[in-house]
Order: structure tokens, then sequence, then C-alpha cells
């Protein structure tokens, strides 16, 4: 496979390779908005509020995941790429048992912690509790959530993107039946929307451990490894923009509802969490398509293959804004079908939504090309510069638009933030990807 990984690509060879990824990143996007949809529809619009009002704490932990798979999986590839296969092994078996020991530290703390957590953020009654309920069946299952998050980045590294595909379909199969059953079929609330995704969860991350355990034909294996304290930080750098990403989007959601439930209330959440949801699916093409190329962009690092490189980049951009088109044009398109899906119940609730779907989608065609760019210098072990793109990105344009706009323009200042926050983030990494031309040499 690592032959592979030293051909040229041309534009049907990269979407051959990345997508297993894209969709392995969709299915798994896919879990948040099966739960959405029962619980929106079968249980009420509260609880729907509640998920929606929990959900960026639980992906503020899952996220770690990311870190150790695009941080980890960057510094394999580039071991790879430098002829030293063995210590390739070593750094993928002290990653993953790390990974394992802060999930059940982190599953702990947030169970504990959930509480004051949401009190803080402005929940009380029933939002409060409904809350909490979803959030600690959920919290249970955080150690297997991050080996899946993990996972999903790893296999690529490890030459089997589509074996990593296969488990992840396996896993929201699982999901959307269990939904069916525990929430539709049985009288279980949200207690089985929770548990349905903690089930799911159990399969995208406990499958692939057991998988890497036992002998098998991929490039990476798990076994003996010696802690190498040099090696995780850079691990940590690497991944540290992917991390950044994921905390400040699940931060600045938080934000978003704790505006939304000034300006317009509970509904200004649930219309949210539609159009979160239709972002998780969308973004995560992008993300999809960044984790699968990078660790090609890894290895030709590794070996200096300065003219490919150069090509792989040139290439990732097309592609990147040819998706950002595609995508554009079908969340604008799909605006009423969509918001009607989950919340044509309530007339004023999916007025509400399509309005703010049709602002929404204008971020799409921007967005992409901030999420290659920081995956792009994750690929080439500088975590300085993705982490920088990210916390741009992801926390310091989106708190800023969306902290300044309401004051101008009121409710509809919050659905133009993602958009303007989205259009710098774009001019960032342009200017990135310039200033560093020269020193990487693509």
């Amino acid at each position: 496979m690592t032959a592979s990984f030293e051909s040229h690509f041309n534009y049907q060879r990269l979407l051959r390779l990345t997508f297993p990824s894209v969709i392995m990143l969709v299915f798994t996007s896919i879990y948040g908005v099966v739960d959405g949809f029962f619980v929106s529809n079968f249980v009420g619009k509260a609880p729907f509020a509640a998920v929606n009002f929990i959900m960026p704490f639980l992906m503020i932990l899952g996220s770690l995941g990311f870190m150790f798979g695009t941080g980890g999986g960057a510094l394999i590839a580039k071991t790879m790429g430098e002829g030293n296969p063995q210590r390739a092994n070593r750094l993928f078996s002290m990653i993953i048992y790390t990974s394992i020991f802060c999930g059940i530290l982190l599953a702990a703390l947030g169970i504990f912690c959930i509480r004051p957590f949401a009190s803080a953020l402005g929940a009380q009654g029933a939002l409060l509790e409904d809350s909490i309920r979803y959030g600690r069946i959920i919290l249970a299952a955080i150690p297997a959530y991050i080996l899946q998050y993990e996972f999903q980045c790893l296999f690529a590294t490890a030459g089997k993107a589509k074996l990593g595909l296969y488990v992840t379909i396996a896993a929201g199969l699982t999901n959307m039946a269990l939904d069916a059953l525990f929430v539709a079929v049985l009288p279980w609330g949200l207690e089985g929307a929770a548990a349905a995704t903690a089930i799911s969860q159990c399969v995208g991350g406990i499958v692939p451990l057991l998988y890497f355990s036992r002998p098998n034909s991929s490039l990476l294996a798990l076994g003996r490894t010696e802690f190498c304290g040099k090696s995780l930080q850079q691990v940590v750098l690497n991944g540290s923009s992917e991390l950044m990403s994921n905390i400040s989007m699940s931060v600045v959601n938080m934000l978003y509802n704790v505006q939304l439930l000034a300006y317009i209330g509970e509904d200004g959440i649930a219309a949210y969490g539609v159009l979160m949801y239709v972002n998780l699916v969308f973004q995560a093409i992008f993300i999809g398509y960044s984790v699968g190329v990078a660790p090609v962009i890894s290895y030709q690092y590794g070996a200096q293959n300065h003219q490919e490189l150069q090509s792989l980049r040139k290439k990732s951009l097309m592609l990147i804004g040819i998706f950002a088109v595609l995508m554009f044009s079908a969340a604008y398109l799909l605006a009423r079908p969509l918001s009607r899906i989950f919340v044509g119940y309530d007339d004023a609730l999916f007025r509400l939504t399509v309005q703010a779907f049709f602002v929404f989608s204008f971020s799409f065609l921007c967005s992409g090309f901030a999420i290659f760019g920081s995956s792009f210098f994750t690929a080439l072990n500088d975590g300085l510069v993705s982490a920088a793109i990210s916390f741009l990105r992801t926390l310091i344009f989106q708190v800023a638009a969306v902290l300044l706009f309401p004051l101008l323009w009121g409710a509809e200042g919050i659905w133009f933030s993602v958009t303007a926050a989205e259009i710098m983030a774009m001019l960032v990494t342009v200017c990135f990807l310039k200033a560093k031309q020269k020193r990487y040499g693509y």
C-alpha cells in the first residue's frame, strides 16, 4: 500500500482514494441527524431542543479522537515515507492506548460535570433535565466515541479506507435501526435515542480495536510499544488544529444557543439544530476529503516529492471548489423539504427554519477551503499554522460575528454570522498557503 502512496494522483485517483473517508464522516454525522429526526417527530419539540442544547458538550469530549487520529496519522504516514514501518507501528499502538485512557477519564468527568455545565449555559426546568438524561447515556460511550473518530482517520493511514467505510456503515445502520426501535416503536423517548447512538458508537470504536489487535493485512497493528513523550507531543501538536476546530465549533454552538435563547427562545435553538444537522453532513464531505488525502500528503512530504505535493495541493483546491458550489446549490434548493422533515409539524418553527436556511446556505461556498487548508498543514506536520487557521475560523471569527451582528440586525444577524466568519477564514487560509509555499515546496 505504501507503493500506492508513491504514485501520481490524478483527479480520478484522488476521488477514489478519498471516497471511503467522505462516506465514513457522512455516516458518522448522520447519527445526530437520525437522533434529531426521531426525537423531534416522536418525542416533541422541547426534547429536540434539549438534544441540540447538550450536543456541543458531547462533541467537545469526542473531538479528542480527531486530534489523535489526524495528528497521529500525519506522524505515522511521515514515518512510513521515511522508510521506518516498525516505528510507525509502535507509534500507532502508543496513540491508541493513550486515547483509551483519556476516553475513560473524560467519561467520568463528563458524567460528573454535565449538570453544572448545562445550568451555567442557562438551561432550566425541563430543558435542563432532558439535556442531562440524554447526555449521561452518551457519556458512558465516550471512550468508544473517541476511538471511532480516531480510527476513521487511521484506517486511511493503514491502507484500509474501504474497511473503515464498512465499519462506519455498520455503525450508522445500527444507529438508525435502534433509533426506530427504541423511539418510534418502544416508548423509550430521549433515553432510547441516546442508547441507540451509544451502542452504534461502540460498534464504530470497538470493532476496529479488535481488528487491529489481531494479525491483519493492513499496514498497522496493535502490539507492544513504549511511551515516547516527544512523539506524543508531536501528535498533539499536529492534531491540535482538529481538536481546536471541534472544541471551538462546540463552544460557538453553545454561544449561538445562548444568543438564540435570548433573541428568539427555544424555537431558535430548534431551528439552529436543523441547520447544524445539515451542516454536519455537508462539512463531513470537506473533512472526509481532507482526511482521506492527508496520508498521501504526509507520505510525499516525508519522501520530499515536491512536484507531487504541488499537484495534490492544486487538484485538491479545485475539487473543494466544485464541492462548495454543489453543496451551496443543494442547501439552497432543499431548504424547504429538509426543514419540513424535522419541524413540519409546527408552522411558525418551519417558517423560521426555512428563512435561516436560505441565509446559512451561503457559508458552504467558503468553509471547505479553510477545512482543507488546516488539514493540509496538519499533514505537513505544521501544527501551529493548522491550529491558527482552525482557531480563527471556528472561534475568533465566529464569536466576533455572533456577538456583533445581532446588535446591528437583531435575530437576523445570528444567521448571517456563520457566512461572514467563513469568508474571513477562507481569506486567512489563502494567505497562509501563499506564505508557506516556498518552505514546503508545494
